[in-house]
């Protein structure tokens, strides 16, 4: 890799062109090109085994690419690896602090490590563990913590060296809901700082909540990349669901659509069990003309409203893959990549 490969781009934090790895006979990366606007969160989304760990590891200098190109925060992922460390924080799937260690004690060895002088780690460590709430446990363990705890004490320790670019890989694996959401304060809160954020997860709801674009990798390529709004309408467009006020006339309902030639590609459907209707549409045009259709024919309508795919659905139609809902679940990419 060349330094001069992917050249300085103003207003971008990560870039990444062409990226490939390979453990023996498998293709955990294979030719990734990606980029992450300065203060935005890209979420990075695959199932198991697709290469998010493997493209965090290699961005965060851990492994070296087989092949390609990457450029975080200015400095090239191979050339110059010591600048980049001091650019970025890593939060890893599963929180990597000393057990043994007290919480201000972990975050004041990382200081040091950083080159703070003793007061600046000092102070510095004292201000996450307040911002984390973690003052009144400063003094214990950090393996006497709770697994929130522990995550939260991770979160700080990746912050340490003020990153402008932090990887949370996986962050809230196997946390409970409540501290979710406290992660995902943090997150937020660290991005107002004008932090840039790749975030890799399995959780459709994280993303929803974190990312301002998705990246979607599978089998080590990219097969989509956006906005959220925007690969929803790109998988499925809008949804029109129509409810009348009588259920009996659900079959009327698709039987008027169809003959006026309103129900698109994917056809008018009845859905019994909620009392809809629903009917794919493309245009504000076609919406109204149903609306007005069922006006004409004297249906009386209870409700009526239009929705775009879930993120869940925009996974599963682009991946052929269900995604991962339950907490303990357990991403391979770690493993797959620990066994090769």
């Amino acid at each position: 890799m060349k330094q001069n490969d992917i050249p300085d781009g103003g207003g971008t934090a990560v870039q990444v062109r062409g990226l490939v790895k390979h453990y023996g006979e498998t293709k955990a990366l294979d030719g990734v090109d990606l980029d992450v606007r300065e203060g935005t969160v890209l979420g990075v989304l695959g199932p198991n085994g697709a290469g998010k760990t493997t493209l965090v590891r290699i961005l965060s200098t851990l492994i070296r690419p087989d092949a390609g190109s990457a450029r975080v925060a200015g400095y090239d992922v191979l050339t110059q690896p010591r600048q980049l460390r001091r650019a970025i924080g890593l939060t890893g799937q599963y929180a990597s602090v000393d057990e043994k260690l007290s919480g201000f004690e972990n975050l004041y060895m990382i200081g040091r490590l950083l080159d703070l002088s003793r007061k600046d780690a000092r102070r510095r460590a004292d201000d996450l563990l307040e911002r984390f709430s973690l003052t009144e446990a400063a003094k214990r363990p950090a393996g006497q913590y709770s697994g929130g705890m522990r995550r939260r004490l991770d979160l700080a320790a990746s912050m340490i060296g003020h990153p402008a670019v932090l990887y949370l890989d996986e962050p809230t694996t196997g946390l409970d809901p409540r501290t979710r959401n406290e992660v995902w304060t943090e997150v937020q809160g660290m991005v107002r700082e004008g932090a840039t954020v790749l975030l890799t997860t399995q959780y459709m709801e994280e993303a929803e909540q974190l990312a301002d674009e998705l990246t979607v990798i599978d089998r080590g390529r990219v097969i989509a990349g956006g906005g959220i709004d925007e690969l929803k309408a790109k998988v499925g467009g809008r949804t029109l669901q129509i409810r009348p006020a009588d259920r009996s006339e659900l079959p009327r309902v698709v039987g008027a659509v169809a003959q006026a030639g309103l129900d698109g590609v994917a056809g008018a459907t009845a859905d019994e069990a909620e009392g809809v209707v629903n009917v794919p549409i493309v245009s504000d045009h076609q919406l109204t003309s149903v609306v007005g259709l069922m006006a004409e024919r004297g249906i009386a309508l209870a409700g009526i409203n239009t929705h775009l795919p879930s993120l869940d659905e925009v996974f599963l139609a682009i991946t052929g893959q269900k995604t991962s809902t339950a907490a303990e679940d357990t991403p391979a990419d770690t493993l797959q990549e620990i066994s090769a």
